[in-house]
């Protein structure tokens, strides 16, 4: 009895052990790697893991540990399905052990091999501990590529919503860009949109929506709805944003939003700007060198507040308007001043069109590494053909 004790103490420490060292990040792989160290290092044996990917699609392996005789790994490659164990349980001091990647009746995720090449074949005790840890695995494996799978839902809704903006006059070129907060953030509400207007003009847009995750997107999409619809009025920027705040303010559901609007204006080589506490848009000359517009901010909208002014500055046909989000120059624990002062310094090639000043600005401001979602929207007057 107490021999036996013993064991199903040691084989409690051993699950003990695995729930610490197994599924410590949400990599697949990393997860496979745990499992496989773990075991080997507790059944003094070697051990592979297979991964099934996509349904009906042949395993890899995604991990190995332990040592193996040469010409073992061989025999073994390719052995993606687990072996059933011998009738009634009897597999105790089998000396080959192969068990599914699965929580329960669930479809195996893989399969995880040990094999011990010396010594006494492997006890119950131990066999328990390499389902459960294998269970363990599965469990992680599992919530990760469900989190994987709804990210990238997000992603592409996001995506969807702001890589599609309306089409400008074509006196007007534009470029845009969205990037979400790394590599594994949820859907946000940033968003940049064009809306044609009477006489040759256009009407720029970008937005941040307070906030992140599918709601933040749905609120985005319902002020991006609302704004075409304001917008399609020809009222001016200003007088846009006050009729918007208005309609949005009586819906209490709906988060609060920055937003900035700028009318071009190509005949007349104008644009006029409105903010509702908006970060200021940049201007890049002919020549590369970067201002930014110095402009009134009113409150965000949704607020009820009002309070938003026009400004009016010249726009030539050789400079490029940026349009953009604060996850493009914010940094943690930095006055904002310094971080537009970063962005008003750039210098970039002359003549550069606003496809290469997205691309030149997210690169040196290192916005793929930004810690919100970034959205950018540049803009210029497309020069006219000498007669």
């Amino acid at each position: 009895m107490a021999e036996r004790d013993e064991a199903l103490l040691t084989r409690a420490r051993a699950l003990e052990e695995a729930i610490g060292e197994i599924g410590t990040t949400l990599d697949e792989t990393a997860t496979c790697r745990e499992l496989a160290g773990f075991l080997a290092r507790h059944l003094r044996g070697s051990v592979t893991v297979d991964l099934v990917g996509e349904p009906g699609a042949p395993a890899r392996r995604a991990a190995s540990a332990g040592a193996e005789p040469a010409g073992q790994a061989a025999s073994r490659a390719g052995s993606a399905r687990p072996e059933a164990p011998a009738p009634g349980g009897a597999s105790a001091g089998a000396p080959r052990l192969a068990v599914p990647l699965a929580v329960h009746d669930e479809d195996p995720l893989g399969s995880v091999t040990v094999v011990r090449h010396d010594g006494p074949g492997l006890s119950d005790d131990e066999i328990a501990v390499v389902r459960q840890a294998a269970r363990l695995a599965a469990r992680h494996l599992g919530h990760a590529r469900l989190l994987a799978a709804t990210e990238d839902t997000a992603l592409h809704l996001q995506r969807a919503l702001v890589a599609e903006p309306g089409r400008p006059h074509p006196n007007l070129e534009i470029a845009g860009g969205y990037l979400p907060a790394g590599p594994r953030a949820l859907v946000g509400g940033d968003w940049f949109e064009t809306v044609r207007l009477h006489f040759g003009r256009s009407l720029l847009v970008v937005g941040d929506v307070m906030g992140h995750g599918l709601d933040a997107a749905v609120d985005m999409n319902a002020y991006r709805t609302a704004l075409r619809e304001v917008a399609a009025t020809d009222l001016p920027p200003h007088r846009v944003l006050r009729h918007l705040d208005s309609v949005v303010a009586e819906d209490d559901a709906r988060r609060p939003a920055t937003c900035l609007l700028v009318r071009v204006d190509p005949a007349r080589g104008a644009a006029t700007f409105a903010s509702a506490g908006h970060l200021p848009p940049a201007v890049f000359g002919a020549d590369g060198s970067a201002e930014l517009v110095g402009l009134p901010v009113g409150p965000p909208l949704g607020t009820g507040f009002g309070g938003y002014e026009p400004t009016t500055r010249p726009l030539a046909p050789g400079e490029t308007l940026l349009l953009f989000t604060d996850g493009l120059v914010e940094r943690r624990g930095e006055d904002i001043d310094v971080s537009l002062a970063r962005l008003a310094a750039l210098r970039l090639p002359a003549d550069s069109g606003p496809e290469q000043v997205v691309e030149e600005v997210l690169r040196r401001l290192d916005a793929h590494h930004a810690e919100d979602d970034v959205a950018v929207l540049a803009a210029r007057i497309r020069a006219r053909p000498a007669p």
